[in-house]
């Protein structure tokens, strides 16, 4: 699918936090408006801009774009500036989405009553605060940190919520003679982490740093790289202190006692089973009445609860704040799918030694072709000669798995497939645009990510281009008119069984884009909804791609035909896996998948034992991980209920273990701004 989530402002809260500048602070002459442009780059690519026009009248004028494989959003927006306390007396915003939906949003002060009203929400407030849009471009930030700055640093948000404003570091940057001192604000609330802001001395915006996607101001943008790395090491500092905070490492065994086991190797329960646990190790797992429990034992009772192995993530592609949230759901154990090389090394280098709490990290490497739908990454391949070089880097840096990309020349892949099996690396991906899965399959690929490409296959006369939201659309608009017990269905079922292809359904990522309708929640978030930061909430009412009267049953229909390919391959003997794609809703939607395998029809404990068993052997970690037995890492979930039986319950986590060091799943939700499930 992609290497962001669907939605803007549910997938990309980053984005957001870009473009600002001083409200207060005019051009020399009164009467002349100040105009502030800004690149926004994506790997190496400049994507899109930002240009903002202050008007000496309070009044602000933004345009904001950018082209992410052809998905995106588009708007012009107005605001007006009240220039007393900073707050925002109009909002006016049209365009489109990050999906390409329509944009028709807006917010109003009138005798002292302050409403809005948009696509997915309307209200009012007698109570003064900053409405923050849902669709603004990044300026609206900007506006935020001048109103903090004037409210000393604490402001009511609305439609809720609070934000919190915190000075982190500083640079001096140079370019061509010009020299600037800059500083790094966070802000806090409007979603799961800190949102960073870098500022000249006189408050305009500089920008917003990244690794490989970002914003600066015109003309300034070599500074990004110097910024990030600062940026970074001030997010270290945040992190490493939640760590010291949050992590128990106890020096004496734990005890799990009176507990239900999930046999993960076998797919069932067994009752009032105690678990003991030295050091990173399990040292005994039995019965409850034959276990011996050490004297000096920390006991923990475990009526009522199951333990689980802790589980795995297929498909990720992590950042700092998704440490948390992985853990506090009992996930220790992901498989990132593409990202940053350098990043992900530091995130794991921190993860590994505990100066950050995060799951252990399997590494795929990304590569995609040049072009206009190229994927925000920095490796690159148009030739035999670069794709052969991209995999021995991967190789030699340690990587497991090479995962493919839609802009790739599908020349290219049986080569790049052949030095990847040679140097003992798997072959994934996308299936690169003038290919079927069939093809890819054919060729030698090990898997393939995402149920989408799967219904392409049988679509390649009627679909363009697969680089593009038609690999979306395409599958909307034909799914559910797939005969799926036809011959040609049945044939390539039987083709995946026979290579032993896996399958990355990424389920969860495909149910908000195809059933979620502007103004309700959406259906994969809804059951986790009340537990989320206010500002987070908002974004599950924004709806997925834009529909008709004519085809929004069919879209619905069509994800029902995606549960129903599943359970169709799963039926078969093709393995399935438990992977998101979600990196701002880690763990939770892990929940989320398993849910949705059951809901297709895979019975709640096979669902377990994909997420755990099945995916420590594909990644070759069964003798260490992903069940619970003596002598194996002490990875473990401890669960109210038994998701056995229940699958939801597996959202109700009370304890995680990794590698023998104990978190308490609450303290780590409340870091991120979340509620824990009852």
């Amino acid at each position: 699918m992609a290497q962001y989530p669907a939605m803007l402002r549910a997938c990309l809260p980053t984005l957001i936090v870009v473009a600002f500048c001083n409200l207060f602070l005019w051009a020399a002459d009164p009467a002349a408006p100040l105009t502030l442009r800004y690149s926004i780059f994506s790997g190496a690519n400049l994507a899109g801009t930002e240009v903002d026009i202050f008007r000496p009248n309070g009044i602000v004028d933004c345009t904001y774009e950018f082209n992410d494989r052809g998905r995106g959003p588009k708007t012009t927006t107005r605001y007006e500036l009240r220039a007393s306390d900073g707050l925002l007396s109009r909002t006016d915003i049209t365009g489109n989405d990050y999906l390409k939906a329509p944009v028709d949003e807006h917010f109003l002060v009138q005798n002292a009553r302050f409403a809005w009203k948009s696509t997915s929400e309307s209200g009012h407030s007698e109570t003064p605060g900053f409405y923050v849009s849902v669709n603004g471009p990044g300026e609206e930030m900007a506006f935020l940190v001048s109103a903090l700055l004037k409210a000393n640093g604490s402001l009511k948000l609305l439609p809720s919520g609070e934000a919190r404003l915190e000075r982190m570091t500083d640079a001096n940057v140079e370019h061509e003679g010009q020299k600037l001192h800059v500083t790094a604000f966070a802000i806090s609330g409007l979603w799961f982490d800190p949102q960073i802001v870098w500022l000249d001395d006189d408050q305009h915006l500089f920008g917003f740093a990244g690794a490989s996607f970002f914003q600066m101001r015109e003309g300034w943008e070599s500074a990004n790289q110097h910024l990030y790395q600062l940026q970074r090491k001030a997010e270290d500092t945040h992190y490493e202190r939640l760590a010291k905070q949050l992590a128990g490492a106890p020096g004496h065994p734990i005890a799990i006692e009176h507990v239900r086991v999930f046999d993960s190797e076998n797919a069932v329960v067994h009752e009032n089973q105690s678990v003991v646990i030295r050091d990173h190790q399990i040292i005994e797992v039995g019965s409850a009445n034959k276990v011996m429990i050490p004297d000096d034992a920390t006991r923990i009772d475990g009526s009522g609860k199951t333990l689980l192995p802790a589980l795995f993530d297929m498909h990720a592609h992590t950042q700092p704040i998704d440490g948390l949230m992985y853990i506090a759901s009992g996930v220790t154990s992901i498989r990132d799918m593409g990202n940053d090389i350098e990043g992900l090394q530091h995130l794991q280098d921190q993860w590994q030694n505990g100066t950050a709490i995060g799951p252990r990290i399997f590494k795929a490497g990304f590569i995609d072709g040049r072009g206009p739908f190229t994927a925000s990454t920095k490796v690159l391949a148009d030739s035999p000669e670069e794709a052969l070089a991209d995999v021995k880097h991967y190789a030699d840096l340690g990587y497991i798995q090479i995962k493919l990309y839609s802009s790739l020349k599908p020349e290219l892949v049986p080569g790049i497939i052949e030095a990847a099996h040679a140097r003992g690396l798997r072959v994934s991906g996308h299936i690169p645009n003038g290919m079927v899965a069939r093809q890819f399959v054919e060729e030698g690929a090990d898997e393939i990510q995402h149920i989408n490409f799967i219904f392409l296959n049988f679509l390649s006369g009627k679909v363009k281009d697969t680089r593009t939201p038609e690999r979306f659309t395409a599958v909307g608009d034909n799914a559910a008119k797939l005969d799926l017990n036809s011959k040609e269905v049945a044939d390539f079922i039987d083709l995946l069984k026979q290579r032993h292809t896996t399958l990355d359904v990424t389920l969860g990522a495909f149910e908000g884009m195809f059933t979620g309708r502007p103004g309700k929640p959406s259906p994969e978030i809804v059951s986790v909804l009340d537990r989320l930061p206010a500002q987070v909430q908002r974004s599950a009412y924004i709806g997925g791609l834009p529909v008709s009267a004519d085809n929004d049953q069919l879209y619905k229909d069509s994800y029902d035909a995606m549960l129903r390919m599943t359970k169709r391959m799963y039926d078969a003997g093709v393995a399935i896996l438990a992977g998101t794609d979600a990196p701002t809703r880690a763990g939770i939607m892990l929940h989320r998948e398993l849910e949705l395998e059951v809901k297709a029809g895979i019975p709640p404990a096979k669902a377990l034992q994909i997420a755990t068993w099945n995916a420590s052997r594909l990644l070759k970690q069964d003798k260490q991980l992903g069940s619970i037995a003596a002598g194996k890492e002490a990875d473990l979930l401890l669960v109210e209920g038994n998701p056995a039986e229940q699958i939801s319950d597996i959202r109700r986590c009370r304890l995680v273990v990794k590698d023998g060091v104990l978190f308490n799943s609450a303290d780590l939700y409340a870091a991120v701004g979340m509620k824990s499930a009852p």
